[in-house]
């Protein structure tokens, strides 16, 4: 845990008491403040009192008393509309953070000898992978590496800061609204394409909010911006003009100067004016496809940010095992190979998926975001048939028919059943795709849990139909 003494002698409020509310309050309290909690949640109260928090209901609480509240990142800030909790913290002249605000004023206040490198990610699609791939090459690189934030520990749950560590941070556009304060050695946007837009208002805010991982660098610091679209490329423009900081743009797409590029699968540095030849990105087993090569561009020009050298850092993209629910492997069952794409809850990243590969057997569906799969229709031919499940079944139906073949079997576990009848009846060497394409609440609390089915799914299939004898090791570990 990493203590948060700024507040000391001060009364905090938390509200939202799951992962990283927990973690905050935790946090403030071993920094010596007052800390009350509350959610709308009562098995979350319950908890939290069991755990020996104090209780307050911040509907009746007197604001007058608090100098902060700490806001859950899923609670709404401004879209579609403030939070109640927002309202009041307002009227009372109350600031309002979140746990990675409070992350960025420990590090501030710590001394010199104690206060780490910080390597921030964002991006629409791509940063669970390219955290974890950037925390993979340092470590392997020797470093003193913690990972969380966005992906898997929550940022105050991670070691206490020392001197010599690097905290690599996965940040989301929720998070990032809510911190003012934070000062990445190395901040990385991957991408920006529409999503939730529900809780952003439009483009400009959404974007907006991604932008603020670059708010608190300054000259010595690093900026890897994407340019593959249209936002990334106005927003290294836009940077580049201010020439404060060290600014690498990267590409799957193209070379645009100075750079780290990776092109039909080659790793090219152009950092220094020169265009060299690194790594053949398509014999990483775990990279598959152009937006994996994006996110080996960016997880090298960290590594290198940070003095890693080139060999290793290639050494380390190589190496990668992989990450769970994003085109992660599940294993090979009768000559069918089963990926696990459960972090793909939008179209976008549906598409990274479905242009990995010439042909798939695909299994999508959940709670629709606005648009459905519409933009997805050039990548229908790709598509040998569409198992649908979930809310988005009838409407997902409806955009394919006519396009190619699909059928609503409801739940995953049936959608399993029937992709894999079909895929080994075809012939070949077939891929079960489960990419989503939609969020994971109408039957999931999380594309976590969502993921782990349909993981349990196929190890059934492997379990009920591959005998100890003639299972191959991958379908042995499904």
């Amino acid at each position: 845990m990493i203590p948060v003494a700024c507040f000391e002698g001060q009364t905090v409020a938390v509200f939202g008491l799951a992962r990283s509310g927990l973690a905050a309050a935790r946090a403030l309290v071993a920094g010596g403040a007052r800390v009350v909690v509350w959610d709308e949640n009562v098995a979350a109260r319950d908890a939290a009192q069991a755990d020996g928090f104090t209780l307050v209901d911040l509907n009746t609480a007197d604001w007058s008393e608090l100098s902060t509240l700490v806001l859950s990142p899923g609670v709404p800030l401004t879209h579609p509309a403030p939070h109640w909790t927002v309202i009041k913290a307002r009227e009372a002249g109350v600031q309002i953070v979140g746990d990675i605000e409070l992350f960025a004023r420990a590090v501030t206040a710590a001394p010199d000898h104690k206060r780490p490198r910080i390597v921030a990610i964002t991006g629409t699609n791509g940063k669970s992978t390219t955290t974890a791939l950037i925390g993979h090459v340092l470590s392997q690189a020797g470093r003193d590496v913690q990972v969380g934030g966005n992906i898997g520990v929550g940022v105050l749950g991670l070691e206490p800061m020392h001197g010599g560590a690097v905290y690599v941070l996965e940040l989301s556009s929720y998070q990032l609204d809510l911190t003012s304060s934070l000062k990445p050695d190395v901040s990385i946007i991957l991408n920006i394409t529409p999503d939730h837009l529900d809780r952003h208002g439009d483009m400009e805010g959404y974007a907006a909010a991604k932008r603020r991982v670059l708010l608190g660098q300054g000259k010595g610091d690093t900026a890897v911006i994407g340019v593959d679209d249209a936002w990334g490329q106005r927003i290294c423009t836009e940077i580049t003009a201010a020439n404060h900081r060290t600014i690498w743009p990267i590409s799957a797409r193209q070379a645009m100067g100075r750079g780290i590029y990776a092109l039909q699968g080659v790793l090219y540095d152009a950092t220094d004016g020169r265009v060299t030849e690194m790594a053949d990105l398509t014999q990483a087993r775990s990279l598959p496809g152009r937006h994996n090569w994006q996110n080996a561009a960016a997880a090298y020009a960290a590594a290198r940010a940070l003095g890693v050298s080139a060999p290793d850092a290639v050494a380390g993209l190589m190496s990668f095992p992989g990450l769970a629910h994003r085109m992660e492997t599940i294993g090979t069952l009768g000559g069918v190979r089963f990926i696990n794409d459960s972090k793909a809850t939008n179209t976008d990243a549906a598409r990274q998926a479905l242009s990995s590969f010439p042909k798939v057997f695909w299994i999508a569906g959940g709670r629709p975001k606005a648009g459905g799969i519409d933009d997805l229709a050039d990548l229908f031919p790709r598509v040998a048939k569409a198992y649908l499940i979930g809310e988005a079944a009838p409407a997902f139906a409806g955009t394919l028919a006519g396009k190619t073949p699909c059928v609503e079997v409801g739940t995953l576990d049936a959608a399993v059943r029937a992709a894999f009848a079909d895929a080994k009846a075809s012939g070949g060497a077939p891929i079960v795709l489960f990419s989503p394409a939609c969020a994971s609440f109408d039957q999931y609390s999380d594309f976590e849990a969502r993921g782990e089915a349909f993981r349990a799914a196929v190890h059934g299939l492997c379990q009920a139909r591959a005998a100890p004898s003639s299972a191959t090791p991958q379908e042995a570990r499904a």
